[in-house]
């Protein structure tokens, strides 16, 4: 270890610390973001395809009956897709991706507007997660709540400790 990489505390310099934890929710979300683009393609792509065969096709692959619960749920969307507002869509979904990646991006360079995008883009989803679990509770449901609510904390966290640390510094510094 040379001496750029050993703290600094003891000057009294803080480094320029990134943490681990702020990384990987920056990978997730800039994974969240490349995962819809990938799924508006795919939607897209789809347009042009008679969607219902092809939900048959997969359906019967599979060998589920089609009027069991979730095959049905995949042919009525199936029909809706070709009559679905494209222009709506592709917008709704360009906005998803681009909040994602600049979530990322600011996540990434620790930056204050990334940490507050992160918290109130994650906090947005905790009360319907919450309802969702109660009514449908389940071990997935338990994990989404609490992952979410572990990131949305720790965000705030940081949010937190960055604004003790602007509020305690002396000016002129």
């Amino acid at each position: 270890m040379d001496d750029s990489d050993r703290p600094r505390a003891a000057e009294g310099v803080q480094p320029a610390a990134k943490p681990r934890a702020l990384r990987a929710i920056a990978l997730f979300e800039a994974c969240k973001g490349l995962a819809a683009l990938a799924a508006v393609i795919g939607v897209l792509d789809l347009m042009h395809h008679n969607v219902r065969q092809l939900a048959i096709a997969l359906i019967g692959r599979f060998g589920l009956d089609p009027d069991a619960r979730y095959p049905s749920i995949l042919l009525h969307y199936a029909d809706l897709l070709p009559g679905a507002n494209v222009r709506l869509l592709v917008a709704l979904a360009s906005g998803y991706i681009v909040l994602r990646l600049l979530e990322a991006y600011g996540l990434w360079n620790a930056r204050a507007w990334g940490e507050w995008l992160g918290a109130l883009s994650g906090g947005i989803y905790i009360p319907f997660e919450a309802v969702h679990l109660v009514h449908r509770p389940s071990l997935i449901n338990v994990l989404v709540l609490s992952g979410n609510a572990i990131t949305v904390g720790y965000l705030a966290f940081l949010l937190w400790r960055r604004r003790g640390h602007a509020v305690s510094r002396p000016a002129g510094n």
